[in-house]
C-alpha cells in the first residue's frame, strides 16, 4: 500500500510554527482521521498537522484527496492522505498495519435522515456499518499496535444525537448511541494498557453532513404520510445554518484530547449541544414528545 503525500512542504515545516518545541515532540506520532475530506474531519487533519503530528487523512477517492491537498497547501502544512473506505474491512486492516497510528480519530459518517418506516434494510445496514461496526473495527485493529506500544488515543466522534433522540433521524441517533455505548465499554476494557478512549459530541457545526441530510429528506418528501414533517425538517435545517459553529472548534477539542495526559472521557462541544442537554434533563418525556410533534406537524 502506498500513502499519497499531500502538501508541498517538508515534514519539518510543521515543527517550525509558533508552537515550536511542542510540535517537534509530536513529529513521530501518527494520527489517522477518517472522513477527512470536509467538515470536522478535514479541520481535524489540518489542526493535528499544525500541532506537529504526522497527520494522515482517510478519504474515499482521489478527488477528495485533492481537496485535502489544496487545503493543506493553503495552510502551508503537510498532511498525508490514504484511500480508505471504512466499510472495507480488508482495506482497513492494511491501512492500520501500514501506518500504525498513535491515535485514531473515527469521524466518518453518513446522515441517515428519514422516518423509521421510510428507511429500508440496506440503508439501515449501511448506517450501522459506517458509524458503528467500522469505527470499532478500526479501533480493534489499531489497539494491537497501541497496546504493544503502551500508549495511544482513540477519539470517536459522536454527536449531541448520541445522547438525545428526535423524530426523522432515528437511525443516525441509533448509530451514535451505539457508538457511545461501545466506547464506554472499550474505555474500561483497555484502561490498564495506557490507551485512552474519548467520545466527542458536537452540536450543530457547519459540515457537509447537513447538505447530505437535506438531500435525503427532500428525496423522501413525496411520501404522503410524512410529507409535511419532512418539509418542516428541511426548513429547520436551513434556518439553523447561521447558528452553526466552525468545525475548527471541534478539531481543537479533538487535538487537545489526543495531547492531554488524562483527557476527559466525553466532550460535549457547542452552546446548542449544552442547551439541548439541559432541556432534555429538565423536560418530562411527555412534554418533549408534544413539543416535537407540534414543531414537525406529526
Amino acid at each position: 500500500m502506498t500513502l499519497a503525500l499531500v502538501g508541498s512542504l517538508p515534514r519539518v515545516a510543521a515543527s517550525q510554527t509558533s508552537r515550536g518545541d511542542e510540535c517537534a515532540a509530536y513529529a513521530d506520532r501518527t494520527v489517522l482521521t477518517t472522513g477527512a475530506s470536509s467538515g470536522i474531519g478535514l479541520a481535524t487533519a489540518l489542526e493535528l498537522a499544525h500541532r506537529g503530528f504526522r497527520s494522515v487523512a482517510g478519504v474515499r477517492s482521489d478527488v477528495k484527496a485533492r481537496i485535502v491537498s489544496e487545503a493543506a497547501n493553503r495552510a502551508g502544512i503537510l498532511v498525508e492522505t490514504v484511500l480508505l473506505d471504512v466499510t472495507d474491512g480488508d482495506r482497513c486492516a492494511r491501512v492500520i498495519d501500514e501506518i500504525r497510528p498513535y491515535a485514531l480519530v473515527n469521524n466518518a459518517g453518513c446522515p441517515a435522515a428519514g422516518a423509521i418506516e421510510d428507511v429500508d434494510d440496506p440503508e439501515a445496514r449501511h448506517v450501522l456499518e459506517t458509524m458503528v461496526v467500522a469505527p470499532m473495527r478500526l479501533a480493534r485493529l489499531a489497539l494491537r499496535h497501541m497496546v504493544a506500544g503502551g500508549e495511544g488515543r482513540i477519539v470517536n466522534v459522536s454527536s449531541l444525537y448520541g445522547r438525545i433522540t428526535t423524530p426523522l433521524t432515528g437511525w443516525y441517533q441509533a448509530a451514535k448511541h451505539a457508538l457511545e455505548a461501545l466506547s464506554d465499554a472499550l474505555r474500561v476494557e483497555v484502561a490498564s494498557t495506557g490507551v485512552k478512549i474519548v467520545v466527542v459530541e458536537p452540536g450543530g457545526f457547519r459540515t457537509g453532513i447537513w447538505e447530505q441530510a437535506e438531500r435525503d429528506v427532500v428525496g423522501r418528501c413525496g411520501r404522503a404520510r410524512y410529507h409535511e414533517p419532512y418539509l418542516r425538517s428541511v426548513a429547520g435545517m436551513r434556518a439553523s445554518q447561521w447558528l452553526m459553529g466552525d468545525p475548527s472548534r471541534v478539531a481543537d477539542v479533538i487535538a487537545r484530547s489526543i495531547i492531554a495526559r488524562r483527557p476527559r472521557k466525553r466532550r460535549l462541544v457547542g452552546y446548542d449541544a449544552n442547551l439541548f442537554m439541559i432541556a432534555d434533563r429538565l423536560l418530562p418525556t411527555a412534554v418533549k414528545d408534544r413539543l416535537e410533534r407540534t414543531i414537525l406537524g406529526l
